[in-house]
């Protein structure tokens, strides 16, 4: 019996050391990443609120996060790549208006806080446990014998061990209970005392909110009043926003009808290229993938536009927005560089390099646009030509004999894989605007079609981000059976909010007959 209350003693000690150990780690700990546009420091806290901290010019705003353990987060922004206050808070109203992929990045990085200060609690659980097990030895039976005399006579009862590990217990419980007080990375006070806070409909009681916007809060102070006119800027970008897209996506219903009824077995990927940071295109191009039966998304690139690291929010999206799609990507031009192609591994896409990969029995081949680019026409070029490249994907193409789809940034890359007769289609982006598809056969009778869609984000040179669109934006519905191309259905959005459904162009084997050889679809 007592060799069972010593186990239950210890585990019970393993059991508040872990807890206070992880507690205490866990309120203390903080990550930097990147959130939105910015440079971001996340702590955890319990005040039941994802605070936003701003620093001193911007007032800072929080939202409650409704856990049931007042689980909260403090976001300490930091630096971004903007040259002025109002062009700063334009843009965040626009991230703020598809919140999910960033919502979904903060998550992830707690999570990532609380599982890294659970093991380190356990682990000093186990190096407290096996502290007292060595000095519980170490001591030796005589002289626990003594010690439990004398801890007889200090408290005058004939049954010492259970009150001395129920004072045992008892302390590492204090240390515990003292563990979940010790402040944490709480929102900051103001000089004068803890923040007050204003919801935003009490800010601006003439506007129209939604739920999602009334229920935000807003410090009050000097940088309230001083901020009142950029709030109100930063409101109305974040309601035209949210409108004009939400519209769209509720729009997709409406021609729906007119997307193409896949058979049985069918395929059916949504191919996106040029969104150029321009998230609000997302649930629009995700509803339109969904109405027409997808299971994929092919990217072909072009997702930010100058591959910097405060992008990442535009790959966030995405992934959020398409979570549980298959997502093969070919990064473009203006993706250059390693934030990017980290961003696209870390959210879990296939990423074209060069080499072959199937996926759900279809099999691709593209690799990433060797050029890098900034927000002007200008391009630098990388180690190789995009025409090297051409010959080199084509010469890899011929060599697997197997592969279906090229998808790739520059339709000048996929010249040499439409060339070579090798491959079903080559699929790209990078103009802006839609080129075919054209169906082509090799001197074997292969056909081949090569198609490049227009920008997915409605794109203007380089730049696409906006609470409208600035140029039309288009996705296209590729359908495949038997893991090969048999149709594409281009579908078109008007800088209007109009939706346009192109008909469904059968290709390769779906044309049936060299008829179909030189095939565009209606313009």
């Amino acid at each position: 019996m007592s060799r069972l209350r010593a186990v239950l003693a210890l585990l019970v000690a393993w059991l508040l050391v872990a807890v206070t150990v992880g507690l205490l780690s866990f309120r203390t700990d903080s990550r930097v990443t990147v959130i939105g546009a910015h440079t971001t420091t996340v702590s955890p806290t319990f005040d039941g609120y994802a605070t936003l901290d701003f620093g001193p010019l911007v007032p800072r705003f929080r939202v409650a996060t409704d856990s049931a353990l007042r689980l909260g987060v403090l976001v300490d922004v930091g630096d971004t790549d903007v040259a002025s206050l109002d062009e700063l808070i334009q843009r965040d109203a626009l991230i703020a208006s598809q919140p999910a992929g960033e919502v979904r990045e903060v998550r992830a990085t707690v999570t990532a806080m609380a599982w890294d200060a659970a093991v380190r609690g356990a682990g000093a659980g186990v190096l407290a446990v096996l502290l007292v097990t060595a000095a519980w030895l170490l001591v030796g039976s005589q002289r626990r014998a003594e010690l439990s005399s004398r801890a007889r006579r200090t408290f005058a009862s004939p049954h010492p061990r259970p009150l001395v590990i129920v004072a045992g217990v008892t302390a590492l419980a204090a240390l515990a209970l003292a563990a979940t007080i010790v402040p944490g990375a709480d929102a900051p006070e103001s000089a004068s005392g803890r923040p007050r806070w204003t919801t935003v409909s009490r800010l601006f009681p003439d506007l129209s909110l939604n739920s999602r916007l009334a229920a935000i809060e807003v410090s009050s102070g000097s940088a309230t009043r001083g901020g009142v006119e950029l709030i109100d800027s930063a409101v109305s970008t974040y309601r035209d926003s949210v409108d004009f897209y939400g519209a769209l996506a509720d729009r997709v219903a409406d021609v729906a009808p007119q997307l193409h009824t896949p058979q049985e077995g069918d395929t059916v990927a949504l191919l996106v290229s040029d969104r150029h940071d321009n998230i609000g295109m997302d649930p629009v191009a995700r509803a339109v993938a969904d109405a027409a039966g997808a299971s994929m998304l092919l990217d072909a690139g072009d997702d930010t536009s100058s591959g910097g690291s405060w992008e990442t929010f535009s790959i966030n999206s995405l992934a959020n927005v398409f979570d549980g799609y298959e997502i093969i990507a070919a990064a473009g031009n203006h993706d250059f560089g390693e934030d990017i192609l980290q961003a696209y591994d870390d959210a879990g896409f296939t990423v074209l390099a060069g080499e072959p990969v199937t996926v759900d029995g279809i099999t691709f081949l593209g690799d990433a646009d060797p050029r890098s680019s900034g927000l002007t026409a200008i391009q630098t070029p990388g180690s190789e030509t995009v025409e090297e490249q051409s010959v080199r994907l084509a010469a890899t193409a011929c060599e697997a004999g197997d592969v279906s789809v090229v998808l790739v940034h520059s339709p000048t890359t996929g010249l040499g894989a439409v060339q070579s007769g090798c491959v079903d289609m080559v699929l790209s982006g990078h103009l802006h605007r839609q080129v075919g598809p054209e169906t082509t056969y090799s001197p074997q009778g292969r056909p081949t079609t090569a198609y490049t869609t227009g920008t997915t984000g409605g794109a203007a040179y380089a730049f696409a981000l906006g609470s409208a669109l600035r140029r039309e934006a288009q996705v296209t519905l590729v359908t495949f059976r038997d893991g090969r191309p048999v149709g594409l259905q281009p579908v078109r959005v008007a800088t209007d909010g109009t939706i346009e459904v192109a008909d469904y162009v059968p290709v390769g084997v779906g044309l049936g007959a060299r008829a179909g050889q030189g095939l565009r679809s209606p313009r």
